[in-house]
């Protein structure tokens, strides 16, 4: 059997781990046989009745068959007794008296001889029935022998079985290659989601890659990844906006064109029924702006000109504060035409200006930051619904143009974008997106919370897996079970839903670690590669699943479910459906998320199919759960240091 511990685990850098897939190769085979044994076949160890029954009847017919021989020669010897007294008394001559003895005495003893024939058949059948009792008794024994024989045969069948199913492996990886472009998340709840991402990013870094969390949640749901990262060494990079937006240079190296692109779309987030015409328009308002400001212009000169463009306040004060120059307002004065007599330019401008004031503190104290392998940039739950759209359109879009700027990566999924709660971005910026990521070879994965029509449209496009996670709402459960195929039937492990009962709910939010960044930050010490230990000491996964006795990790069960839109409503907490394509076909399998899975001693980070291709290639009577599995799988991949590829 192959080393399973979770120490020897080997993490390979081409595959996307999304949790661990519950199944036995090797059913229970349940109590041992019972060993056969004298004491249970009473029949084995006593006469049978009915013949100790047919004995006696046998004797007593004997006897009342012999009573008239029996008395007849009572006469007879009577007879002779009289006979002999009266010649010895002189009344009969001797001669008379011999006859009559011998006459007597030969009838007594035929009688005699009679009866002793008589008993004699008696005896003979007697000994003839013990002889069978005998035979039948040697023949019970040599079935018992044989018997015990073949319960020892099952009980060593029965062992190996039992060996066979305590030995093998319970969960099994469910990952996906690194050539899917792209994983879309649908339904579940935010514990769900810090499960998946805690497992997905871990899994990302430990194995060498670079990861970015884009949290529109407003749940914190990377905490414990980002516990994790600093458990194996690194120190990530944590925004939280709008407080960290001054120290946020996301988007300052951006040409004009792309800045003004950029911008467009942040305006348009509370417009979902403005067109790529009217976005065109805005984009074309801005590129005319930022001619006049010049390379490097930051938001806060936009929103100035903007406001000198809608003649809204007084351009002294930006001038007073050296926002923009009196050149440059008179220049905007003229972009449009002498006195802007256009009023669509004048509010549209306005407009534009009261968006964009909301990033106006954008970059203003940029400071040089070190490398990080791990970024998370989180909107604030204590800031507007309405700004935190507006903070998550620009960061999404500024990376998208910073994705397409970027060449072409040797290594898919070496950088890798996680943006939980996509629904709240416009159909457009996904798209744009999704497009940048798949150019440029960068994973992307996308949660969310809900199937709107514009998510429903863009679930699974393209080379995408998708993954289903606990849909609330019924039209949502449908639309899922319809995806997936309600003719599936999936396995569900007793550990999920025990675990998932006991989570607690995310406390707190994100730290901040921007207003602390130091470019000579020191060496945080002694570098961990093992997953497996990190996942238990710092995560809250780790430290549940730790909680539960070993007992109720070994004593498993399932139990089944068809893929129907209730069953979707109740899937456990860290559940998920994952369906992707492969050449043999479509895949659906059930995983469960948690990440505290790594650490149980019958974990592997093989997947199903390949463990079972191995088995199979070895043995072939193991098909079916069967045979016995090999005592090895073979060389292990080599092992990838999980801090491979730091800058």
């Amino acid at each position: 059997m192959t080393d399973v511990h979770p120490e020897h685990a080997q993490l390979q850098a081409d595959r996307i781990y999304l949790g661990w897939q519950y199944i036995l190769l090797h059913p229970d085979p349940g109590p041992p046989p019972k060993r056969p044994s004298p004491a249970e076949e009473p029949a084995a160890a006593a006469p049978d009745p009915a013949e100790i029954e047919l004995m006696r009847r046998e004797r007593l017919q004997e006897d009342m068959l012999n009573r008239p021989v029996r008395l007849f020669r009572l006469f007879m010897l009577v007879l002779s007794v009289l006979i002999l007294a009266a010649a010895v008394a002189g009344y009969l001559a001797w001669p008379f008296a011999l006859v009559g003895l011998a006459a007597a005495g030969g009838v007594a003893g035929i009688c005699s001889y009679a009866l002793l024939q008589g008993d004699r058949a008696v005896k003979y059948r007697v000994l003839e029935q013990q002889a069978r009792d005998q035979r039948q008794r040697q023949e019970r024994d040599k079935e018992l022998f044989r018997a015990q024989e073949e319960h020892a045969q099952r009980y060593r069948e029965w062992q190996e079985s039992k060996d066979r199913h305590d030995r093998q492996l319970t969960w099994y990886a469910v990952a996906v290659p690194h050539e899917i472009d792209r994983i879309d998340v649908a339904g579940g709840t935010l514990p769900g989601w810090s499960a998946l991402i805690t497992l997905l990013g871990a899994t990302r870094l430990y194995s060498g890659g670079h990861l970015t969390v884009l949290d529109l949640s407003e749940g914190a749901i990377a905490k414990d990844l980002i516990e994790l990262a600093r458990k194996g060494g690194d120190d990530p990079l944590v925004w939280v906006l709008p407080v960290d937006l001054p120290r946020l240079d996301l988007g300052a190296t951006l040409k004009p064109e792309a800045f003004a692109d950029v911008l467009a779309h942040v305006v348009s987030v509370s417009e979902e029924h403005r067109s790529t015409r009217d976005l065109s328009f805005d984009n074309a308002i801005l590129e005319r702006v930022l001619e006049v400001l010049g390379e490097n212009a930051t938001i806060s000169q936009v929103t100035a000109a903007l406001r000198a463009l809608a003649q809204v306040g007084d351009p002294r004060d930006d001038l007073r504060f050296g926002l923009i120059t009196a050149t440059q307002l008179e220049r905007i004065g003229t972009l449009f035409g002498r006195g802007v007599s256009d009023r669509v330019v004048i509010e549209r401008a306005w407009a534009l200006e009261s968006q964009l004031r909301k990033l106006e503190t954008l970059g203003t104290e940029a400071v040089r930051l070190p490398p990080a392998r791990l970024r998370v940039v989180s909107m604030d739950r204590q800031a507007g619904v309405f700004g935190n759209r507006v903070l998550g359109t620009y960061v999404a879009t500024a990376l998208t143009h910073i994705l397409r700027q970027s060449p072409a990566s040797d290594r898919p999924w070496y950088h890798t974008i996680i943006v939980a709660g996509a629904d709240k971005l416009r159909g457009d910026v996904l798209d744009r997106l999704m497009d940048a990521c798949e150019t440029s070879r960068t994973g992307l994965v996308l949660t969310y919370r809900s199937l709107t029509p514009t998510v429903r449209e863009r679930l699974g496009r393209g080379h995408a897996a998708v993954a289903f996670m606990r849909l609330g709402n019924a039209e949502d459960a449908r639309v899922a079970s319809e995806h997936v195929g309600t003719e599936h039937r999936l396995e569900l492990a007793q550990l999920t839903e025990t675990i998932s009962d006991s989570l607690p709910g995310l406390d707190g939010g994100y730290t901040s670690t921007i207003s602390q960044v130091d470019d000579e930050r020191p060496d945080r010490g002694e570098n961990h590669d093992d997953l497996a230990g990190d996942i238990t000491e710092s995560t809250e996964w780790g430290r549940t699943a730790d909680k539960i006795s070993e007992k109720e990790r070994v004593l498993q069960r399932s139990r089944e479910f068809l893929v129907e839109p209730h069953q979707l409503q109740q899937l456990p907490t860290t559940s998920v459906i994952v369906t992707d394509a492969t050449a043999q076909g479509r895949r659906v399998r059930l995983a469960d998320a948690n990440p505290a899975i790594l650490t149980f001693p019958k974990t592997t980070l093989g997947e199903l199919e390949d463990v079972r291709e191995a088995v199979l290639a070895l043995d072939p009577t193991a098909q079916d759960g069967d045979g016995e599995p090999p005592p090895n799988l073979g060389p292990p991949p080599p092992r990838l240091d999980w801090r491979k590829g730091r800058q």
